[in-house]
């Protein structure tokens, strides 16, 4: 089989290296891929959201099967685009992916289906939002409605700073806005519940807690994700339960009565509130660096369950796990998650002696003369499985000892709720 994998980060090198330990893999092309997955496919220059070319060079290449790591192909619509092929697509399809591609789409559909979300209001001009601003408590949360890369989301603790975030938004920090949406601020913990679908059948894919503040503590600046660990600590037969029926569940019916018949990986970001799970968000896609932190877990053939997907056969298939635990430390560009500078060299990468349940992932790298360089700002990912958070986490310390890379930084806190308690 011949499979293309669409996307460039840490997510598409782990589902990479995860598919190319199937038997049935003939050949991976990576659209563009990064140096990573340079070791394990064929990377192609082609951008992502030209359709035209991704489809044309499929085509040419007999390629079977596209897996779709981010979402802005998603949303855009990717999946209909090719519906008049023989090409599969993993992933869900344009109306599905609303569910990502507009924040306010899911609200609606909350209210309509009773899904327990924070209370929200939706705005269409800055002054009408503002205006709001005086008959409200704080904090609260401001939220661009679009695909803003996980970073749309103000966390405003006074007028002033919800003030400017609004400001930001309609500005265009994040794209043409439209809307705005003001959501009451739930205090609680979060947890990233995933599951896989083929369109009537729904299984559970793990459990993830990610950290997206740039600084340790989990403060200073949203960014894409500084590190993950799984499983939550506050997952449990009861809570899931909860979270399926009363959440994912009326979220797929919402959809089969819009048309649409939700096939891919899901992921909902909640809120934990008295054990009581509050949907915050939803993902059309796997998290990044969940999907890195989650993927060295699983035992069943990855090309396996997606095939089952699209052949809506899901049902058939058990998906089993290795009993350990995942800890996933991100390393940056200096800089992130505002200006950084790429092409810097990281000349250590390949002396780096990895044991069975130890994992580096390229993310922002690029390949010149056979050097690895940076490209991004999130760089690379280093994975650690084992019986323990803290025994993972340390033995990434030592990775990243050994990598020594001076054009990079981390947390060095990731997994401090489960660690320090």
């Amino acid at each position: 089989m011949k499979v293309g994998i669409i996307g460039s980060g840490g997510r598409e090198h782990a589902i990479c290296q995860s598919i190319k330990k199937s038997a049935k893999i003939e050949k991976i092309y990576c659209f563009p891929g990064n140096a990573g997955t340079s070791e394990l496919a064929q990377n192609v220059e082609i951008d992502i959201s030209d359709f035209n070319k991704i489809k044309e060079f499929s085509i040419s290449n007999k390629i079977n099967l596209i897996i779709v790591g981010p979402e802005k192909p998603l949303v855009n619509g990717i999946v209909n685009f090719f519906k008049d092929t023989e090409i599969k697509v993993f992933g869900p399809d344009k109306i599905s992916s609303q569910l990502e591609g507009s924040k306010i789409f899911t609200k609606k559909i909350c209210k309509e289906y009773k899904i327990p979300t924070a209370k929200f209001g939706i705005f269409e001009s800055s002054s009408e939002a503002i205006n709001f601003l005086d008959k409200t408590q704080f904090p609260l949360v401001v939220k661009a409605d679009g695909l803003a890369s996980g970073k749309g989301v103000y966390i405003c603790e006074d007028k002033d700073s919800a003030d400017i975030a609004i400001k930001e938004i309609f500005n265009g920090k994040f794209g043409i806005a439209k809307n705005i949406l003001i959501e009451e601020f739930l205090a609680g913990e979060e947890m990233s519940y995933f599951i896989i679908s083929d369109g009537s059948e729904i299984k559970n894919f793990e459990t993830a807690q990610d950290h997206k503040r740039v600084l340790e503590g989990d403060k200073g600046e949203n960014t894409g994700g500084m590190g993950a660990y799984s499983p939550s600590r506050l997952i449990n037969p009861v809570l899931e339960e909860k979270i399926l029926n009363k959440i994912i569940k009326p979220t797929i019916k919402a959809l089969k009565e819009m048309g649409s018949n939700y096939r891919g990986f899901l992921y909902a970001g909640l809120m934990i509130v008295n054990d009581e799970p509050f949907l915050i968000e939803y993902n059309v896609r796997m998290g990044d660096p969940e999907c890195q932190t989650i993927l060295p877990k699983l035992k069943t053939d990855l090309l396996e369950i997606i095939e089952a997907c699209c052949n809506q056969k899901l049902r058939d298939l058990k998906i089993e796990w290795y009993d350990k635990k995942s800890l996933c430390i991100v390393l940056c560009s200096k800089g992130y998650p505002g200006k950084y500078t790429n092409n810097i060299l990281i000349e250590n990468i390949e002396k780096i002696s990895l044991s069975k349940d130890d994992f580096i992932y390229h993310a922002g790298t690029k390949k010149i003369d056979n050097k690895t360089y940076s490209n991004g700002g999130r760089v690379i990912n280093i994975i650690s499985l084992s019986s323990d958070f803290k025994e993972s986490r340390d033995k990434i310390f030592n990775h990243i000892n050994q990598l020594n890379w001076k054009g990079g930084f981390f947390r060095k806190d990731i997994g401090y709720k489960v660690i320090d308690e």
